[in-house]
């Protein structure tokens, strides 16, 4: 048997790969198909901005689409769940047609690292109430330890095809 697996997408037509290098069928374990994850950020926020730029390369399945809460995109996706587009004070994550807010979204995103970075999603077991409150006193002082910008993020060619338009 191989120790390598090939993951694609379920196609029922296509019920194996040839692996060229050793002449042979390789099995395949199949994933349903990969829906993006959209996380909605404060793009003025120097620290939400530096987050985006320490997500990207450790998603490597590149599932994470990132947008600004005050951009076009971000506020029709924030309307779209009956959220108040002027609300910046909370991160949006939106998976499998739910929007998720405040620590629920930051534990969502945790689902999606790789390596040691994936353990932050353990914390879901500490109850919402006191995530909230430890995420709203964050959020409160975010500007003052961090600063803000006077514009969005302009992402970097690498990080470009990760935003949505």
């Amino acid at each position: 048997m191989s120790d390598r697996v090939v993951v694609v997408p379920w196609d029922p037509a296509w019920p194996a790969r040839f692996d060229h290098e050793r002449d042979r069928l390789l099995p395949i374990r199949y994933a349903p198909a990969m829906e993006p994850v959209i996380v909605l950020f404060d793009g003025v926020c120097n620290f939400c901005s530096d987050a985006v730029r320490f997500l990207v390369p450790r998603d490597p399945a590149g599932r994470l689409r990132f947008a600004a809460l005050q951009s076009d995109t971000g506020r029709e996706v924030q309307q779209r769940f009956g959220l108040d587009p002027d609300d910046l004070d909370t991160m949006v994550v939106v998976e499998d047609g739910r929007a998720y807010l405040k620590s629920d979204a930051a534990l969502r995103i945790a689902r999606h690292l790789a390596g040691p970075w994936r353990l932050l999603s353990l914390l879901r077991i500490v109850p919402r109430s006191v995530r909230d409150w430890a995420y709203d006193r964050f959020a409160e002082r975010r500007y003052r330890w961090f600063g803000r910008s006077d514009e969005c993020l302009v992402p970097t060619p690498e990080l470009r095809e990760r935003f949505l338009a």
